[in-house]
């Protein structure tokens, strides 16, 4: 009767930003709307057919912006790019780390436009046909309607007595219904959050590993080039030191000066190797922590799809209660229609014998 389960937004694109506001006051300054970089992601409800842009820091919907064909995505400098929506009466700016990234989102969101503009027009051809429809046959709706909604009579040999039947199982199983269909709704919103949470933790996962592949894989070269650099690095100390006991001058004190500078500049790079090294082991620990995130976020996603199957569960129970309480409802009908027919049959059996007796009274 109804359906089991709603279709799920699902994300199609994510990427990070940090998100501004246009300042109602003035409508030109901007209004940090995040205090850091947060996750945009375009969302898809194949069961509307409508795109959406979300963003959510925290427990707080950032963004939340049903994408339509009228919008347009505008670079206003190298990272920086804004779109108007008209419905939440605000403009969005968003301030990306690359301009490779605001050209990915732009591409996006103009792809998004077009898939949007092409639904909307699917969905006025799909409304003019309904609408043709609708005027081809109205006096038929409208005879089927009364007919539905008209209460039943039912006579007996003489003015017409209205049968009264209790509907309280049927409100009771109605608002059971209800209240189950609220559940399920606000069970899915929670889902579709947490995806789009696991969603950005697999985005975020797959860049670090990718990131700590690539270091892994330069890690060998690095040692390489840090064991040369200082073999080399020894090596020109000892020829400093080398120099220093002859104590010459002239072109030795040249070789000296050079020999000295390319110390330093080795010092220099080594240190900077360092540098990467300790970087790459900060990012190896952020790593762990996302992949703990990931799990978190994976065991709160099947909880919530266990508690949707457990509220599909009771909807099927409830819809199979209200069908057994109609197929009872009609049952009673069916046998008190039969009732009125013997009723009927009997009364008028006692007429035609009251009619006999008073013939033979009359006699």
């Amino acid at each position: 009767m109804f359906p089991h389960h709603r279709e799920r937004e699902q994300p199609i694109f994510s990427a990070r930003a940090h998100v501004f506001q246009i300042d109602p006051a003035t409508k030109r300054n901007w209004i940090p709307a995040s205090k850091h970089a947060v996750t945009v992601s375009f969302f898809y409800d194949a069961n509307r057919n409508v795109y959406r842009i979300i963003s959510v820091g925290g427990t707080k919907a950032i963004i939340n912006c049903t994408v339509t064909p009228s919008m347009t995505f505008t670079k206003t400098s190298q990272k920086f790019g804004q779109w108007a929506d008209s419905r939440a009466n605000t403009v969005y700016g968003l301030g990306f780390a690359t301009e490779q990234q605001l050209h990915q989102f732009s591409d996006k969101f103009k792809e998004v436009k077009d898939a949007a503009r092409l639904a909307r027009e699917k969905s006025q051809d799909k409304e003019l046909a309904n609408t043709a429809l609708s005027i081809a046959a109205p006096q038929f709706s409208q005879d089927l309607s009364d007919e539905l909604q008209s209460p039943p009579v039912m006579c007996v040999n003489g003015p017409e007595d209205k049968l009264f039947r209790s509907q309280s199982a049927d409100i009771t199983l109605s608002a059971e219904k209800e209240r189950i269909k609220k559940m399920l709704s606000e069970g899915s919103i929670c889902e579709i959050n947490l995806e789009a949470e696991l969603f950005t933790l697999q985005d975020s996962n797959t860049k670090l590993v990718s990131a700590l592949h690539e270091a892994n894989a330069n890690v060998e070269q690095w040692k390489k080039q840090l064991a040369a650099y200082q073999e080399e690095t020894d090596r020109l100390r000892e020829q400093v030191a080398e120099l220093e006991a002859h104590g010459g001058h002239g072109p030795s004190d040249l070789l000296k000066d050079e020999l000295t500078q390319s110390l330093e500049e080795l010092e220099a790079l080594l240190k900077a190797k360092d540098e990467e090294i300790h970087i790459l082991q900060s990012k190896k620990v952020e790593y762990h922590e996302m992949e703990r995130d990931r799990d978190e976020a994976i065991h709160r996603l099947r909880e919530t799809e266990m508690r949707n199957a457990e509220l599909e569960r009771r909807i099927q129970n409830s819809e199979q209660n209200l069908n057994n309480s109609l197929e009872d409802r009609d049952r009673v009908d069916s046998e008190i229609q039969r009732a009125i027919e013997i009723l009927d049959i009997k009364i008028f059996d006692l007429n035609d014998l009251r009619q006999s007796l008073v013939k033979l009274v009359d006699k």
